[in-house]
C-alpha cells in the first residue's frame, strides 16, 4: 500500500497545483479568502459536530458492557480523519490509527478492531444510500448530462462489494482459520486464536441489530449534514447554490473518493470532481477549487492537533512502560544471580 500511496500522494499534489494554476491562483484565493476567519471557524465547528456524530454512530454499535464513554469514540474518529486527511496514508491507515487511539483509552484491542470493521461497513452502507439519493437528485436536475448511467453502474458495483464485505465479516474469518489449519498447523493456532477473538467480537456486535441500525442512520444523517455544511460554506463565499445541487455534488464526490481509497486524502480526485460537477451546476472552477481547499484547510485545522495529542499519549505510554520493564528485567537478573552455584562452599 505504501508503494502505491506515496506516489499517488505526490501525483495528487501536483494535480492540485496544476488545476489551481490553470484556473488562476488569484481567483481561487479570492474565492477562498472571501469566507473570512469567522466563517472558517463556523465551518470548522459544524464539521466538528459532524465528526462527533460519526463518533456516536461508532459508540452506538458496541454492547454497553464492552464499551467506553462516548468521548472515546469521538476522539477515535478525530484521529481517524486526521490520519486519512493529513498524513500521506490511505483511508485504511486512518482506520488503523482510530483503532489504536481507542485502545489507548481503555477499549480492548479485539473489540477496537471488530468495532472499526463494523463501523466502516455501516458507514459504507449509509454512503451507498446517500449516493443513491444524490444520484436521484442529479438525474432529476440534469437528465441530459449523460453521467447518471455510469454513476449508477458504479453504485451497483459498490453495493455488491458492500454485500460481500458483510458476508466476509460473518463468514470470512472461519474460512481463514480453515485455510491456515491446512497450510501451517504450527502457526494456525496462534493466528486463528486472534482471528477467532475478533470474529467473536464482530458476531457480538452483529447480534444487536437495533444498535446496527442506530449506527447506520446516524452515519446517514452525518452524510446529509455534511452537504448542509458545504451549502452554508457557499453562502458565506457569496456563491450560493441550491440544496439539491449541493446534495448531488457532495454525494457523487464522496462516492468518487471512496473509489479512490488508495489515494491519500483523495488529492487531485476531489478537486477534479468538484470542477466537473460544479461546472454542470454553474459553479465556477475557481469557486469549486476554493471549496476543495477550504475542506483541506478545515481538515488540517482539526487533524493536526488530534494527531499531535495522539502522539503525546503514545509517547507518555512508552515512557511509563520503560521503568516497569527495567524493574522486571532487574528482578529477573537478581533471581538468576541468586541461583548461581557459589564456589568453595
Amino acid at each position: 500500500m505504501k508503494a502505491i500511496g506515496i506516489p499517488a500522494f505526490v501525483l495528487g499534489l501536483i494535480a492540485v497545483f496544476l488545476l489551481v494554476g490553470h484556473y488562476g491562483f488569484g481567483a481561487v484565493t479570492a474565492a477562498l479568502t472571501g469566507i473570512g476567519w469567522v466563517g472558517f471557524l463556523a465551518i470548522t465547528g459544524i464539521h466538528l459536530a459532524i465528526i462527533a456524530l460519526c463518533g456516536l454512530a461508532w459508540f452506538a454499535l458496541l454492547p454497553p458492557s464492552r464499551s467506553r464513554a462516548p468521548w472515546v469514540f469521538i476522539w477515535g474518529r478525530l484521529v481517524r480523519d486526521g490520519g486519512s486527511e493529513v498524513l500521506p496514508l490511505s483511508q485504511i491507515g486512518g482506520f488503523v490509527l482510530s483503532a489504536r487511539a481507542v485502545t489507548l483509552a481503555g477499549l480492548s484491542a479485539r473489540m477496537a478492531a471488530a468495532s472499526v470493521v463494523v463501523d466502516v461497513t455501516m458507514e459504507m452502507l449509509s454512503q451507498l444510500a446517500y449516493t443513491g439519493l444524490a444520484l436521484g437528485v442529479f438525474a432529476a436536475l440534469r437528465p441530459q448530462s449523460g453521467l447518471a448511467a455510469p454513476i449508477a453502474g458504479g453504485l451497483v458495483v459498490a453495493g455488491i462489494v458492500a454485500v460481500l464485505l458483510v458476508l466476509a465479516q460473518r463468514r470470512g474469518f472461519p474460512l481463514v482459520k480453515r485455510m491456515t489449519d491446512v497450510v501451517a498447523r504450527r502457526w494456525a493456532d496462534h493466528a486463528a486464536s486472534g482471528l477467532a477473538a475478533v470474529q467473536a467480537a464482530i458476531d457480538e456486535i452483529y447480534d444487536r441489530r437495533r444498535r446496527l441500525l442506530a449506527g447506520l442512520f446516524l452515519h446517514l444523517f452525518a452524510w446529509i449534514a455534511s452537504a448542509g455544511e458545504i451549502w452554508f460554506a457557499l453562502q458565506l463565499m457569496g456563491r450560493p447554490l441550491g440544496p439539491g445541487p449541493v446534495l448531488a455534488i457532495e454525494g457523487i464526490l464522496y462516492a468518487a473518493r471512496g473509489a479512490a481509497f488508495a489515494v491519500p486524502s483523495a488529492l487531485g480526485v476531489q478537486e477534479g470532481v468538484y470542477v466537473v460537477l460544479g461546472g454542470i451546476f454553474g459553479l465556477g472552477p475557481d469557486t469549486a477549487l476554493a471549496l476543495s481547499l477550504l475542506k483541506r484547510a478545515r481538515d488540517l485545522f482539526l487533524g493536526v492537533p488530534s494527531l499531535v495529542l495522539w502522539q503525546f499519549m503514545e509517547s507518555r505510554r512508552l515512557w511509563h512502560r520503560r521503568p516497569a520493564q527495567a524493574t522486571v528485567l532487574a528482578a529477573e537478573k537478581g533471581r538468576a544471580v541468586a541461583t548461581l552455584p557459589i564456589d568453595g562452599i
